[in-house]
């Protein structure tokens, strides 16, 4: 497969000033893979990183951002022999050091070597350069070959995917026949519905601001969709479950009434999972899990190899990515496509990006 010397990157120069330009093709090193990226999604993750950044991420001018792609093997590093060129991938963001405890139990996006890239940690899109470009390297580990029914397009969905796998699963993963509320129509929360039906859910409640998202809601598996503007989310999750309350809430939405919402209406020794990145600090009433015996999980990204599951579930027909995507951008118009997922033009939902 012939590589160019040069390939067209994203480069985040400062903060909301994001720059298309040439940048060396990357070659791989040991362990690592040359991915020829063909789609990219865009996540509030990434506008996070435009508008204030993060930790550990790569100097100004010199960071190429983007981490929900997929693409093709363009070049094999040395000991490579997990993949042959020319296969169909999808990356998940984080390849932890490997050495520290968090990475030994598969806690590996919150490795205790974050950052540190000389003991082997990166995190694509975040303390490495990313997927919004034409090549990226990869280490093996972060690289999932794709089965020939799933889309390059829907394969960018696989992170999101394994986010709402990863949060059913830091909290037991045992929920046949449990009810179910997730707080949040957002992709995560779209996702997380669809996992929760996929391993055996009862009742499936979804909670949100707006009715087109809660009736996609449905199509993917919610079996109620309450408005939050309309009903009280609390005392509908209540009036469905006898007034038990819901055996497990995912809270997909950042809002800051969402917490307590969730403490609200799990039942007393259920669980809730917290996928949501929350903009400041919350104030809610952390006593009522202490009353109610309530457990609280919280996740970060895709963990104990979660997207490898979501995609067993994707290749199955139990999950699907499709119906996620709302619009397409070439990569020469990266910042129509970055606008076009923060202003919600046309209700945007997932935005892909093909260089």
């Amino acid at each position: 497969m012939p590589i160019p010397e040069t390939m067209k990157a994203a480069v985040l120069y400062d903060f909301n000033d994001v720059r298309l330009e040439e940048r060396p093709v990357p070659a791989p090193g040991p362990g690592e893979a040359l991915v020829k990226i063909e789609a990219c999604g865009v996540c509030a993750g990434d506008i996070k990183i435009i508008t204030r950044g993060m930790p550990k991420q790569p100097p100004m001018g010199e960071f190429i951002i983007g981490h929900e792609y997929a693409g093709t093997i363009a070049a094999l590093g040395e000991t490579v022999d997990e993949f042959k060129l020319g296969d169909r991938v999808v990356v998940e963001v984080h390849k932890g050091c490997g050495r520290c405890r968090n990475c030994i139990t598969g806690k590996y996006t919150v490795c205790l070597n974050y950052g540190n890239s000389a003991k082997g940690h990166r995190a694509n899109g975040f303390t490495t350069n990313g997927g919004f470009a034409e090549y990226a390297v990869n280490h093996v580990n972060t690289l999932i070959k794709l089965p020939d029914t799933i889309s390059i397009d829907e394969a960018t969905t696989i992170t999101t995917a394994g986010t709402s796998l990863y949060g059913i699963d830091m909290a037991g993963g045992y929920i046949p026949g449990d009810t179910v509320a997730v707080l949040g129509p957002g992709s995560i929360g779209l996702m997380a519905i669809q996992c929760s039906k996929a391993l055996g859910a009862g009742q499936v409640i979804l909670t949100g601001t707006r009715d087109n998202r809660l009736a996609l809601g449905k199509k993917l598996g919610a079996d109620i969709g309450v408005n939050v503007k309309k009903e009280d989310p609390v005392q509908k999750v209540k009036a469905l479950t006898g007034g038990r309350g819901a055996d497990f809430v995912l809270v997909a939405s950042g809002q800051e009434a969402s917490l307590q919402q969730a403490l609200e209406m799990t039942r007393k020794g259920g669980d809730i999972t917290i996928l949501a990145h929350f903009e400041k600090p919350v104030m809610t009433d952390i006593g009522l899990a202490v009353k109610n015996g309530i457990n609280l999980y919280t996740v970060r990204g895709e963990g104990r190899m979660s997207c490898h599951r979501a995609l067993s579930l994707m290749e199955e027909g139990k999950i699907n990515g499709k119906s996620l995507i709302t619009h397409t951008f070439s990569l020469k118009d990266i910042n129509e496509a970055l606008a076009t997922f923060v202003e919600r033009r046309d209700d945007a939902l997932k935005v892909v990006v093909h260089p």
